[in-house]
This record gives C-alpha cells, sequence and structure tokens, in this order.
C-alpha cells in the first residue's frame, strides 16, 4: 500500500512539474485523456447550459404522454468523431435541425471554459456538420511546428494558428499579401521564415529593402534580384513589368486554343505550361513600402508615382505571370498617397503584428472584419511574433512564426544558393557576392555592364 501511494505521488508530481514546464509533453501524457473524459461526460449537460440542445421530437413526446413515461430530455448535436491530436482535440459534431453553425460558433468561449480547455475554435466542416478545434494549452507561448508538414510548391508553413494547425502562405491561392507590424513585433521573423521556406523550392526572390539592405541583403546568395533604394527599386519594378510582359507573350504562343485541342490543354497562366517552357515564379519582398510612397520633392513625386504605378500593376496583372507581391511595412495607411487604397485593395492576404494605431489595423483588416481589427490592435508589446492573419473571406485567426534567426535564415540561403534561377530581365539587379580581405562579405549589385 505504501509502495502504492509513493508510485502515485510521483506520477502527481511529474504531472504537475511537466504541466508547469513542458505544457506539450503534458498533454500528450496525461492531459489528452483527462481532457477527453472531461469532454464525454459533460457534453450532455454543458450543450444544455450553453443553449445549444433543441426540444426533443414531437412524436417522442407523444409516445411519452401515451405511455405515461418521462418527458425525453433536450437533444444535443450528436458527437461524430473525437479525434486527439498534439496539441488538442477535434470534436466533430452533426448538427439538429434548427440548429445553426452560427449558434456554435457564438459559444465557443463558454464551451471552452465548461470543458476547461485553454481554447475552442469553431468552423463549418460541411451543410450541417460543425467541427470544434479545442487546444489543451497556449500553443503560441513557444512555437513547435510539427514534424509532418504538408509541403507543396508555392505552399509555405510559416506559423502556427492558436488552434494548434500550421499556418500556410499558399501563394497559387492567395497570390499577393500584405504584411504589418511596428518595430519589435515580429514582422522581420515572419518574413525570415518566408525568406527561408521559399528558399529550397525552385522560386526567383527579388527584395527591395530601402534601409539600405541590413533586412534582405545578409540573404543575397539565394536572390535573383536586391535593391536598396528608390532609384533601383524603380528601375527593378520597371523590369519586373517588362519580365510580366514577355511571360504573358510566352503563354500566347503557348496558349494551344485550336479546335482540335481539349480544353484542359489550353494554356491560361505560367502554370500550364510545358515544365520545361515555364519561367521561374517570381516572389518580390518589399521590405518598407512606406519607404517607396514618400516624397519630398516634386522630382522625387514623379518617381513615388512610378513606384507605386508598376507595383499596382504587378498586383492586378502578375498573378498568371507568377509574379507575386509580399508586402510588408510598420505603416499603412492612405496618406501615404494616391495609388495606396488601389493596392491594398489587390493584396488578399493580411497580415497583422502588433501595430502601433487603430488605422493601421482598419487599413489591414477594416474591409474584410471588424473583429480582426479589434484582435489586432490588442496584441500585448511582450509579445512579439504574435500576429493576426486574415483573408477576403472574412475568416481569421491568430498566429505565430517559430523563432528564425538572421544567422539561421542565411545559412538556409547559403545552402540553397543553388536554386537561384537566373531571370534575363532580372540580371542587372542579381547581387554580386564578394570576400574582402578581412573575410567579411560585401554585397553590390550587379552593373548591366557586367550582366
Amino acid at each position: 500500500m505504501a509502495r502504492l501511494s509513493v508510485v502515485l505521488l510521483l506520477v502527481v508530481a511529474t504531472a504537475l512539474v511537466l504541466r508547469w514546464r513542458r505544457p506539450a509533453w503534458y498533454w500528450m501524457t496525461f492531459g489528452v485523456v483527462l481532457a477527453a473524459l472531461r469532454v464525454l461526460v459533460r457534453y450532455a449537460s454543458v450543450m444544455d447550459a450553453c443553449g445549444l440542445t433543441v426540444p426533443p421530437a414531437r412524436w417522442r413526446l407523444a409516445l411519452s404522454r401515451m405511455t405515461d413515461r418521462p418527458t425525453p430530455e433536450p437533444r444535443a448535436p450528436r458527437i461524430l468523431r473525437l479525434r486527439p491530436t498534439r496539441t488538442g482535440l477535434v470534436l466533430r459534431l452533426k448538427l439538429r435541425p434548427g440548429q445553426d453553425a452560427f449558434d456554435v460558433s457564438a459559444a465557443t468561449d463558454r464551451l471552452r471554459h465548461s470543458f476547461g480547455m485553454y481554447g475552442v475554435t469553431a468552423r463549418e466542416a460541411r451543410s450541417g456538420v460543425v467541427e470544434l478545434r479545442m487546444t489543451g494549452y497556449d500553443v503560441l507561448k513557444r512555437v513547435q511546428m510539427p514534424a509532418k508538414i504538408d509541403r507543396a510548391p508555392m505552399r509555405i508553413p510559416v506559423a502556427l494558428r492558436e488552434d494548434g494547425a500550421v499556418h500556410y502562405r499558399d501563394y497559387r491561392t492567395v497570390p499577393h499579401g500584405l504584411t504589418l507590424g511596428a518595430t519589435k513585433s515580429g514582422k522581420s521573423v515572419y518574413q525570415r521564415n518566408l525568406v527561408a521556406g521559399l528558399a529550397t523550392q525552385d522560386v526567383a526572390l527579388v527584395g527591395i529593402d530601402c534601409k539600405q539592405g541590413v533586412e534582405l541583403f545578409p540573404l543575397a546568395r539565394r536572390f535573383s534580384a536586391l535593391a536598396d533604394d528608390q532609384d533601383t527599386a524603380l528601375e527593378l519594378l520597371e523590369a519586373l513589368v517588362s519580365h510580366m510582359e514577355s511571360v504573358y507573350q510566352l503563354v500566347r504562343e503557348q496558349q494551344r486554343i485550336g479546335v482540335d485541342v481539349p480544353d484542359a490543354e489550353i494554356a491560361a497562366d505560367i502554370w500550364d505550361l510545358a515544365e520545361d517552357l515555364r519561367p521561374p515564379p517570381v516572389v518580390v519582398l518589399v521590405d518598407e513600402v512606406a519607404e517607396l510612397a514618400l516624397f519630398a520633392s516634386k522630382e522625387e513625386e514623379k518617381r513615388r508615382d512610378r513606384i507605386i504605378t508598376a507595383l499596382v500593376r504587378l498586383a492586378q496583372l502578375g498573378r498568371a505571370a507568377g509574379i507575386y507581391l509580399e508586402i510588408c511595412g510598420q505603416r499603412f495607411g492612405s496618406e501615404l498617397g494616391k495609388g495606396i487604397t488601389m493596392l491594398r485593395a489587390q493584396l488578399t492576404g493580411r497580415t497583422a503584428h502588433r501595430v502601433n494605431d487603430e488605422t493601421s489595423a482598419n487599413m489591414a483588416f477594416g474591409d474584410i472584419s471588424p473583429d480582426a481589427v479589434l484582435a489586432a490592435i490588442q496584441i500585448p508589446a511582450d509579445a512579439p511574433g504574435i500576429a493576426v492573419a486574415g483573408d477576403s473571406t472574412g475568416g481569421w485567426s491568430r498566429i505565430r512564426a517559430p523563432h528564425t534567426s538572421l544567422r539561421a535564415a542565411v545559412n538556409l540561403c547559403n545552402k540553397y544558393a543553388d536554386r537561384t534561377p537566373d531571370v534575363p530581365a532580372l540580371a542587372p539587379f542579381r547581387p554580386v557576392v564578394a570576400s574582402s580581405a578581412s573575410g567579411a562579405l560585401t554585397l553590390n549589385k550587379a552593373s548591366a555592364a557586367t550582366a
């Protein structure tokens, strides 16, 4: 008996220590079983208390009156499946007639308290079926990406969502994106994760970093083109527009619209071309968009207008040519001048880290979801990396990218430097990496004469 007591005491002590220091380990060893039992035992009473039940069918009421039996209890949604995950539980429910998925979504906070979970989110899997994703601990406190990740061309895992799922940046589904964040908000780490994910694929990376290149130029070995000032940025963007037009000419030549060609073989973008003819896709990363929109003289204003016009043209027309924009900045508002709101309208993917004012959050999510705006301005300053991600459908979620140091990103770009495609239109802007006498690296743009 004493030995059993000692064993139980050790088990309890181990569970408490794991819950305090290693919540993920605690969940996989103890938490998942306790949470599943808690959900199953409390399910009927919790659904009734949360108003997620419907009255019994009339035939059951009539039968109970005829047989003088107790009145049947209200019916809760039927459990189709309860599946444990590495971060929580996934509960799939079949709604009763008369119930709506919005009713379950509105009750997620009450379900979180009632089931004793850290977080609960709801989504409609299909008509009449709702999926509850419940997390057992704060998965964003210490981000650990799962070992198995669904990888695909132009689909990059960049962060972890608050429900424990992986957040992907899928350029073929959401071609252009806007990323906002104040200083020390984690925006640079998010950008490094993007570059690290794209570095392993056959993609041409183009960078515009008007902070003299301090963010993107260390990654130069994997970039096909880089610009570190407004003048070079204008030349680079106009070269991209010319490249886009040449790609469209290639697509037209290979379109195959003859009457003897099946419809499925007609080419409408680069992904419909044969692999040996397909030009490499291009991802354009703009580190600080406000620097491209500011001006102090008439000549700078003309340059600014040409830059914004080129960005808008690439955003409107670039997808089919395989050109994708990733616009980043600390501040993004209509006061940056004409064309900014038009550019914002083309950026479907929106990610906002901690921002300094509500206007920036409104520019990111004001046309998508007021709830996302409120969530973005509530991100605390002591939680760098926390962000709100949304799209034009109105859906949004909190995410956090795993910490990637600049050194780790540089090492990865150097490792995959041989995968940097050669794009003739971008050759004048290809960075040249040369070793100095001291052993450090000096980074310079290639000139048109040396290209």
